[in-house]
């Protein structure tokens, strides 16, 4: 399989999407905060817009148990419509424990950078006064946690100071003496007191009955619902995490054997003893699995793949004989510790197969749950967060670190020679320039991530010897600008489950044994430099490899190739000679492909797409010579075309300049998505299959037609020459979401007497050509579960505009 010298990514076969099934609606915080807290939201921005004209920096915090909302509460404020308009700039960063004037400065000064801001300067803190000098700022400093060094607060403050009129800082934190610290001789920091009963019992029934219709609640357990919320304190954490464990019970003894413990909430110990018992509910392997987590610090942005492959290679997803792939497993334990708090701010659209955006998934442990998992784990996690020199309490006994400073190697290996005990999960955030030294330490490492400076054509990694790496299950080396090659003698890594490449530039090659490497599941590499193997003999690289030593020993892997996803990027070849062709054949077990700049691919490649017969997901980006037609050469006939990748339920078109026309699509596909293709005026014969239509920034779409009856999702922007979807889209039976925007000539939409009967989401933003509603779509306006709509058309009555100023 290496011979072929792909960029890949192996996988289950099969769609991805094992989210639980659940009847009842889970209630989302943030919906709950925002009826709960409306009031307080309302005091707060009352109070920073009051002091528009006030020279002095404002510091305003909001102070409260943990648990209580505080960073939701905050959230809300910071995107309010009206602070939005009001501040010039607004700036998020959470402090938690680790208060470095320094390090704070250089992420606010990130922040402004996201935001546009020009900050030159010698030192973070004169790029930080640059940043915000004139300009009416709003500064959120979250989870604020030191009270005993003020200077270093008035330090940063006094930068802080070259703000415009009005600017504010926003702060959380638990501790009344930190508020006051940070106000100074001011007064008035907000006490956040306890969510409505009403409200957490809402929260407790959305979670203990989450697998039930409402009208299959137990009245017996509802009865005692009122007792539990009882027992929260006021916090909607504790809620949901109280609500998730009786979720697992299901006899009114058994909620009266939790309701029995002394410790769910107390004033010395808040809510940590109920999200304790939350955690010990969970079966062992999930215990496991949120523990690890500890090694991350607070608010880490934590990528959910790469987690989950942390999970594998410490061994900590259980798979049994016959059972499903660990990968799924993994997503699986994710979710269901996501669905009890245990995680939060997932970011993306996880897991699911049909996904409009396919982004990186993230997600973060809210600090009190980190100080659970903290304290599972005692002191063999750790995360060390502040540079070398300043880092003489180095846990000795950790054995998963993560080290996000600089000269990682120079902490360890002082450290090490100390008596650390062996390291399982070792990852360096920033560069290694030197060798690790005190290499037995190493030996029982599952799991490395280490970015190599230095140009290596070394048979070592950094004095690591493959050959004593018996236990590695993950290893990570993205980002080593300089190597050229791996040493030969990886091949040895005989239990290696993943293998990170990104972005090795110069790699050249791939060790001629990876062959004999069995357990490997994924490969993340690039193939700009990358050469082939031939019979244990290295060929000439790729950019120079001709046609017929490409497509060498195909018959080798004909039907047999296990890959089922693989991303290729730049490989031209693949595409420009013909020789190349039956080398497809080796895939017909592949469900994901995407294609990425691959600027030889001209017509769209029927022959290469007829022997993909299991593909489900196909995504093509950035060809730049992509028109989408078929080439005239083509010995197929209109129902072998028609006939073409059976199985397609994914289309993704994406920056393809040229392309005029997207060719005959199969009845499989669901979902269809097309960005920024500037070329394309016209997408005709959609087929009635498709679920969901996203079409973004295709400046030159003047029409689109198909009978799409199950049609569920909508979304069209920046289309601006497109000017009626009246009658080309079907009856629109099943539609639930509409969204359109930035369409300035677009004037009419579909309508009918069944049209728009399902739509629960509408949004219509800047598209001045739509005078009027249709009549079917303005009788559902009230039933909608959501709607964004500009209120300005000619011709609408003041009673519908009343109806749309409602927003959620």
């Amino acid at each position: 399989m290496n011979c072929f010298r792909f960029k890949f990514r192996s996988g289950p076969p099969g769609p991805v999407n094992h989210l639980r099934e659940n009847s009842s609606k889970i209630i989302d915080p943030v919906d709950i905060a925002g009826r709960s807290r409306a009031g307080d939201k309302e005091k707060i921005i009352k109070s920073l817009l009051d002091k528009a004209s006030n020279v002095n920096l404002m510091v305003f915090p909001i102070v409260g148990m943990g648990g209580m909302g505080k960073t939701t509460l905050a959230q809300l404020v910071y995107n309010d419509p009206e602070i939005q308009k009001h501040f010039q700039l607004r700036l998020w960063v959470c402090v938690s424990d680790n208060f470095d004037v320094d390090t704070l400065a250089k992420r606010i000064v990130e922040e402004a950078k996201k935001n546009g801001c020009q900050a030159n300067g010698s030192s973070a803190l004169d790029e930080l006064q640059n940043a915000v000098s004139g300009k009416r700022y709003l500064l959120v400093l979250d989870d604020v946690w030191n009270r005993d060094e003020a200077h270093k607060w008035e330090k940063l403050k006094s930068y802080l100071q070259h703000g415009g009129s009005g600017s504010s800082v926003l702060t959380t934190t638990r501790d009344q003496a930190v508020a006051q610290l940070m106000m100074g001789a001011a007064k008035g920091a907000y006490e956040l007191g306890r969510l409505g009963e009403k409200f957490i019992e809402e929260i407790i029934n959305s979670r203990a009955f989450s697998s039930k219709q409402e009208k299959d609640w137990p009245r017996e357990l509802v009865n005692m619902v009122g007792d539990v919320a009882k027992r929260c304190a006021g916090s909607p954490l504790a809620a949901t995490a109280l609500g998730s464990v009786l979720s697992t019970k299901t006899t009114a003894r058994e909620w009266k054997d939790v309701l029995r413990r002394k410790k769910i909430c107390d004033d010395r110990n808040g809510i940590l003893p109920v999200l304790k018992l939350s955690y010990n509910c969970l079966p062992s392997h999930m215990r496991q699995c949120f523990a690890f987590c500890a090694m991350f610090p607070e608010d880490y942005e934590i990528d959910v793949e790469m987690l989950i492959q942390l999970w594998m290679a410490n061994g900590f997803i259980p798979v049994l004989r016959g059972e499903e792939h660990p990968e799924i497993s993994g997503k699986n334990i994710f979710i269901e510790l996501t669905s009890r708090s245990f995680f939060h701010d997932v970011k993306g659209i996880p897991f699911e197969f049909t996904d409009i955006e396919v982004s990186r998934v993230t997600c973060k442990i809210h600090d009190l749950m980190h100080d659970v998992a903290l304290d599972s784990m005692g002191k063999e996690c750790a995360a060390i967060a502040t540079e070398q020199s300043k880092s003489g309490d180095f846990p000795h006994s950790a054995r998963h670190l993560l080290l996000p400073v600089n000269q990682p190697e120079t902490l360890l290996n002082a450290s090490l020679e100390k008596g650390s005990p062996v390291i399982q999960t070792l990852i360096c955030e920033e560069y290694v320039n030197k060798d690790l030294q005190h290499l037995s330490k190493y030996r029982s490492a599952r799991a490395l991530k280490i970015k190599i400076m230095r140009g290596s054509t070394s048979r070592t990694m950094l004095g690591l010897e493959p050959v004593w790496l018996h236990h590695l299950r993950y290893l990570d080396l993205s980002e080593s600008y300089n190597i050229k090659s791996l040493p030969e003698d990886i091949s040895v890594l005989y239990h290696l489950q993943t293998l990170y490449l990104f972005y090795c530039y110069n790699l050249e090659r791939l060790p001629k044994g990876m062959k004999y490497m069995t357990a490997l599941r994924h490969l993340y590499t690039s193939l700009s430099k990358l050469t082939l193997l031939a019979n244990d003999t290295k060929t000439k690289s790729v950019a120079e490899q001709s046609s017929s030593e490409l497509v060498h020993g195909r018959e080798k892997w004909k039907h047999r190739s296990p890959l089922t996803r693989m991303d290729l990027v730049g490989y031209n070849l693949l595409f420009s000679h013909s020789s190349a062709l039956p080398l497809w054949t080796c895939f017909a077990q592949l469900v994901d492909l995407t294609i990425e700049y691959c600027h030889a691919l001209v017509y769209w490649p029927e022959n290469v797409f007829q022997a993909l017969v299991s593909l489900r997901k196909l995504c093509i980006k950035g060809c730049s010579k992509l028109t989408g037609r078929t080439q005239e050469t083509s010995q197929q006939s209109a129902p072998e075309r028609s006939g073409l990748l059976p199985c397609l339920e994914y289309l993704l078109l994406d920056e393809c300049p040229s392309l005029v026309e997207v060719p005959n699509l199969p009845a499989s596909l669901k979902t269809l998505a097309i960005y920024t293709c500037h070329g394309l005026s016209e997408v005709a014969n959609l087929p009635p299959s498709i679920k969901i239509l996203v079409i973004l920034h295709c400046y030159n779409l003047r029409s689109l037609s198909g009978q799409l009856d199950a049609l569920q999702t909508l979304r069209i922007m920046k289309c601006s020459k497109l000017k009626s979807l009246e009658s080309c889209l079907g009856r629109l039976l099943s539609l639930e979401d509409l969204d359109l925007c930035d369409c300035s000539t677009l004037q009419s939409l579909p309508n009918g007497p069944q049209a728009y009967s399902h739509l629960r989401a509408l949004e219509i933003r800047s598209c001045p050509g739509i005078k009027l509603l249709p009549s079917s779509l303005q009788q559902r306006l009230d039933h909608l579960e959501e709607k964004t709509l500009d209120a300005r058309y000619e011709g609408w009555e003041y009673s519908i505009r009343r109806r749309l100023a409602c927003l959620k």
